[in-house]
């Protein structure tokens, strides 16, 4: 068994040398006053040095070097040296033992020098009592007390310790899918309205050349919307400053821009607003723009629709939002998608919730109620 002095501490290395010269001078001044021992010889010098010395493996070997000190340990009561220091190496292998969870090791090796103890004084016919003996059962409790209370102080702090990993992991994940949102939302919806527009663009550019060029002008707009956000968010990503946009962004007032794109790509949009408009927290602001845009996006694609109706109310406890179009209407099979689960989902966030079905004009109507105030 090698021992790779570099892996221990170097405080404990330290410590191991007044530790082996206390024992040493500790023996043999209890040798000098127990004249009822045996007298001091060199074994049991080897035995004060060999303890403390084995003490450098404790950390990797924990049970092995407990097994050791107890058999020298025990060594020492049976040759009937005098008491002294000789025990404070078992002490400390006994402590390092029930830390690094060997708890039964450390009961049964501080029980058999118990026992040996009483053997001992039997053997050599010493003046026997209970209440030696009990001082002896109360120091190998004490010791074993001490371990378990380092012990569990090392696990609560362990414990501590990975549930901030926990937390910080889970911080990220939910601020990774945070952004993974932000970039579903943004792209879908810019992209399926140059999509639209180019088109467009493509099937009037020689027979109606002006139009075409209301076309590609949406397109510029709608590109250049696009960039300023994934721009945004590429700088979360990179956690760098990026230069502050020149209109605000991620707000309700975005949707005048959403309803004059909407009406390049062919859908007449109208919004209606009730109740008191005041401001909200930014994180319900964000989410009603983002269910707006993937509803509106979700239209765009695939209703058909000419004609979508955009609706906010306002009360103290929520704000309701309601996008209806007169398109082909909801099909139960698309609940599914990546954009109504990304609704649903920022919704719920917020303590919210989320429907889709039918409108009363035979489209789809997505109903999003987003609370002003998170629930506990």
């Amino acid at each position: 068994m090698s021992v790779d002095l570099r892996a221990v501490p170097r405080p404990a290395l330290f410590g191991l040398v007044p530790l082996t010269i206390i024992q040493v001078a500790g023996t043999v001044g209890a040798s000098s006053h127990q004249t009822g021992h045996r007298g001091l010889d060199a074994l049991a010098v080897v035995i004060a040095v060999l303890g403390p010395l084995s003490l450098v493996a404790c950390v990797r070997w924990p049970r092995q070097v407990l097994a050791f000190v107890v058999a020298i340990t025990a060594a020492y009561l049976l040759r009937d040296y005098a008491y002294g220091p000789v025990f404070a190496s078992l002490a400390i292998a006994t402590v390092v033992t029930v830390v690094r969870g060997h708890r039964l090791v450390a009961w049964a090796g501080l029980g058999a020098v118990v026992g040996v103890f009483a053997i001992q004084r039997l053997a050599y016919d010493h003046p026997w009592s209970w209440s030696g003996l009990s001082g002896v059962v109360a120091w190998a409790l004490l010791v074993v007390a001490v371990g378990e209370v380092i012990r569990v102080r090392r696990e609560r702090i362990s414990a501590s310790r990975q549930a901030r990993a926990e937390a910080s992991r889970r911080q990220a994940n939910e601020e990774r899918l945070q952004i993974a949102r932000e970039l579903h939302d943004v792209v879908a919806h810019h992209i399926s309205l140059i999509n639209v527009q180019a088109g467009v663009a493509l099937h009037i550019v020689d027979r109606k050349p002006e139009q075409a060029q209301t076309a590609l002008e949406a397109i510029k707009d709608a590109s250049k919307d696009a960039l300023v956000e994934l721009r945004s968010l590429v700088g979360v990503l990179r956690d760098v400053d990026e230069k502050a946009p020149r209109r605000p962004s991620g707000t309700l007032a975005s949707l005048e821009d959403l309803v004059e794109r909407s009406a390049h790509a062919g859908l007449q949009v109208h919004k209606t607003v009730r109740g008191d408009v005041r401001p909200l927290p930014s994180s319900v602001e964000l989410a009603a723009l983002r269910i707006v845009q993937e509803a509106i996006t979700n239209v765009v694609r695939h209703a058909g629709a000419t004609h979508a109706e955009i609706e906010l109310a306002y009360d103290e406890a929520a704000l309701s939002v309601t996008v209806e179009d007169d398109g082909r209407g909801f099909a139960p099979g698309d609940a599914g998608g990546t954009g109504i689960i990304g609704m649903r989902e920022r919704a719920e966030t917020l303590g919210g919730t989320l429907e889709v079905g039918r409108s009363a004009a035979g489209g789809t109507r997505v109903h999003a109620s987003l609370p002003l105030r998170s629930r506990s």
